[in-house]
């Protein structure tokens, strides 16, 4: 089964923890704007065969993916990141690309259904 692109109670909880809605928005909102920046940085470190940089871009992503409520992206980061430990390249190149298309679907999300809200 697909997990859901993206489970909006992780956003509701972060704001709970955190005694501020606010700062969670404020969270998702930094989110989506470094998604280019994190993306790029992990493709970067899998073109050029630099494990550890790949490893740390990935487990940035998964987490901080994990904090919004992408959970498609969190999930394909943490199978990325199983593919770069055991060096894996080809299956890393077809999950990046997974990655690309869930990162993107994932920001959309946010934006439309999380950072417009009133």
């Amino acid at each position: 089964m697909t997990p859901p692109l993206v489970d909006p109670t992780a956003l509701q909880e972060l704001g709970s923890q955190l005694d501020s809605p606010a700062v969670a928005k404020g969270f998702a909102r930094e989110y989506t704007r470094m998604w280019d920046r994190r993306y790029q940085s992990l493709a970067t470190s899998l073109d050029s065969g630099d494990d550890a940089a790949a490893l740390d871009a990935v487990l940035s992503l998964k987490t901080s993916s994990a904090m919004v409520g992408g959970v498609r992206l969190a999930e394909l980061a943490g199978e990325l990141e199983d593919a770069i430990r055991v060096r894996d390249a080809g299956l890393a190149r077809l999950l990046l690309h997974e990655v690309a298309e869930s990162g993107n679907e994932t920001v959309d999300e946010l934006q439309v259904g999380y950072l417009e809200e009133s």
